[in-house]
């Protein structure tokens, strides 16, 4: 197993200082930013989790990474956990989990949306967890009970127990459509547009009866691959 002090090491030895200021001002973070390009972040972080000898392991470096509070640090600590299929699970979803109130930027929270997404879709059950989500303070957290569930809105022929839990996650939407947080926003709109090629007549009629809350450009969004 490749230790947290090796694997920051890592991170840094291919850092770029102008890179760093630049990512820096674009990611508008006061974390600390090394400057690594995401590919190079997906190369290391697959050479560690092969290193692992179990998941337990991930999850400590994982954790590791995360709490170094380094912003391609905290990716590398998503990137670890993004897998489909991993037994014993429960662990990993929990110190996803924990995540989800630290957000404090799109970059982060987006990968790390994509590791709880594959946790959820793994153990559909976890949705009553997403639950208090949906009222959290922080815009991220809300955010997130979106970003993490896309996988719902990508079903071309859901289960009717996946017709019911996509329901449950518009009925969050639409609880919700009147934040008026511009990345919140976004996020209506996505999770609308990726339904959109599936269900187009769903985002329709979610359109008709929430689109006047939504801000123009969240509309625009939804309805990008609508006729």
């Amino acid at each position: 197993m490749t230790s947290p002090t090796a694997a920051l090491a890592a991170l840094r030895a291919e850092g770029d200082p102008a890179k760093a200021a630049e990512m820096a001002r674009y990611h508008k973070t006061t974390r600390e930013v090394f400057g690594v390009a995401n590919p190079i972040i997906d190369a290391l972080a697959k050479d560690w989790r092969a290193a692992c000898e179990s998941p337990s392991d991930r999850v400590a470096l994982a954790d590791a990474l995360w709490r170094s509070e380094a912003f391609e640090a905290c990716i590398a600590a998503a990137k670890l956990l993004t897998q489909a299929r991993i037994p014993d699970d429960g662990p990993v979803w929990d110190l996803i989990a924990a995540w989800v109130p630290e957000f404090d930027g799109w970059a982060i929270a987006d990968h790390a949306c994509s590791a709880a997404a594959r946790r959820l879709s793994a153990v559909p059950d976890r949705l009553d967890d997403v639950e208090p989500w949906t009222q959290a303070t922080s815009m991220w957290t809300r955010r997130a009970a979106l970003v993490a569930t896309l996988p719902w809105a990508k079903l071309t022929h859901p289960t009717p127990a996946d017709a019911a839990r996509r329901a449950r996650i518009q009925g969050r939407a639409a609880r919700n459509v009147s934040d008026r947080e511009g990345l919140h926003q976004k996020a209506v709109g996505w999770w609308l547009r990726t339904l959109s090629k599936h269900d187009p007549e769903a985002v329709r009629a979610f359109l008709a009866s929430h689109g006047d809350a939504m801000k123009p450009f969240a509309v625009r969004e939804a309805s990008k691959h609508l006729c």
